[in-house]
């Protein structure tokens, strides 16, 4: 029986921290492995990249979340007790109940209060000297989304809670200051939201039957138990925290239009090439690098040997690259998803939401949808100046961003050009 490969440091958490994003598809490269072990955060870990680890790392007779996830991420990215701590029946029902969310209609609706939004901030945009994109997109998507989610959001408080739901997933996995920061945007933004959950549960509050903040404050569990004041806070910005997020993947669009000038004139002249356009966009740039679980047994995979217990960490980055499953992986070619077979393990940009086949993110067809929209706005209905700036990806960041957020100056919208 083969051994899995050993990292040599006694603890790699620093170098993780300072290459989150080439980790662990470098370390395979060396050990000439899909897998590896480490220590992080002094915790014995198994690495793994590629698809066929992809395949195993959903299994769910193999793995669970439980334990999995670092106390750091949960007490910022995802709080605790939501939908990513769950295993089994209680995953699948909780899962459930976001994707009563993700109907055509209500994804339309989504669309359309986007696609309004984009042009009432280009027109204010078109009054500045310059905008910082990825920091208006912010802004924009937060307003949208507590619109459709049911949220109040009173517009003195639309910065202070763009900035706090912002901090959730631009700070969680930093270290110092900013993780704290983070930690304290947690703690703000659910009592934020519990206030919403209990005023939707005592009748102040009166949101649609279909939206989020009714259907979460609403839900039982497999129990028959309504969800806790907390949980239901914790689902709710389950919602409007990765959707807010999308704010990366649109900043990374625009740098791919202005890098790549004939994805823009593909978007204004070629129908449907938009759909494959934004999968680039995802599989191409650095989003989320790694998800984590637990192995639910011993077991072994390809001779190797996995304990029961043992923590497993799957490099979504380098799997989205990997040369095994696409063609010149390093080169940005949207073109490739008109022959993409659809595998659900050689592209996985937002991690997963089952370990089984059916283990796509819920709010995948949200991002999906929202990137169209913004796409197609950039390309097709505004133009902009692109002042001297630093576009180069800060990959030591998560989420990694071009150093200058994205400047823009002289915007005008198009059809007043």
């Amino acid at each position: 029986m083969p051994r899995i490969p050993r990292d040599q440091s006694f603890d790699s958490t620093l170098a993780l921290l300072f290459d989150p994003y080439g980790f662990v598809s470098k370390r395979c490269r060396r050990y000439g492995a899909d897998l590896f072990q480490a220590r992080l955060l002094l915790r014995p870990t198994i690495c793994m990249s590629g698809p066929e680890a992809a395949e195993l790392f959903y299994r769910r007779d193999l793995f669970v979340r439980r334990g999995a996830t670092p106390g750091r991420i949960q007490k910022t990215l995802f709080g605790r007790g939501g939908v990513q701590g769950l295993d089994g029946d209680a995953h699948r029902h909780r899962k459930q109940m976001f994707m009563s969310l993700m109907t055509p209609e209500r994804i339309d609706n989504l669309k359309e209060l986007t696609a309004g939004s984009w042009s009432v901030y280009a027109q204010s945009w078109a009054a500045k000297d310059r905008v910082v994109l990825y920091d208006e997109v912010q802004q924009l998507l937060t307003r949208v989304v507590c619109t459709w989610a049911g949220v109040p959001l009173p517009e003195p408080e639309a910065r202070r809670r763009t900035s706090e739901l912002t901090a959730l997933f631009d700070y969680a996995g930093s270290v110092g200051p900013r993780h704290w920061w983070s930690r304290l945007s947690r703690k703000r933004s659910e009592r934020w939201i519990e206030d919403v959950v209990e005023g939707v549960r005592a009748g102040r509050l009166d949101p649609p039957e279909d939206s989020a903040a009714r259907v979460i404050a609403t839900w039982r569990d497999l129990d028959g138990e309504p969800l806790s004041p907390r949980i239901a806070a914790v689902e709710l910005l389950n919602i409007l925290r990765p959707t807010v997020a999308v704010s990366v993947f649109i900043t990374f669009a625009a740098h791919a239009l202005h890098r790549f000038p004939a994805c823009r004139q593909m978007l204004q002249t070629e129908d449907g090439s938009v759909e494959h356009f934004v999968q680039e966009v995802r599989r191409f740039y650095p989003f989320f690098p790694a998800v984590m679980a637990r192995a639910r047994r011993n077991f072994e995979w390809n001779g190797y040997r996995f304990p029961r217990g043992r923590r497993v960490m799957l490099d979504l980055y380098g799997t989205n690259r990997d040369p095994r499953a696409w063609d010149a992986p390093e080169e940005f070619r949207p073109e490739r998803f008109q022959r993409w077979d659809g595998s659900p393990f050689n592209f996985i940009p937002q991690g997963g939401g089952d370990h089984d086949l059916n283990h796509r993110c819920p709010g995948e067809w949200i991002t999906i949808e929202l990137m169209k929209v913004s796409c197609e706005f950039l390309a097709n209905s505004m133009d902009y100046d692109m002042p001297d700036q630093d576009l180069e990806i800060d990959t030591r960041r998560l989420p990694a961003m071009p150093k200058s957020r994205f400047v823009m100056s002289n915007v005008r919208l198009r059809s007043e050009s």
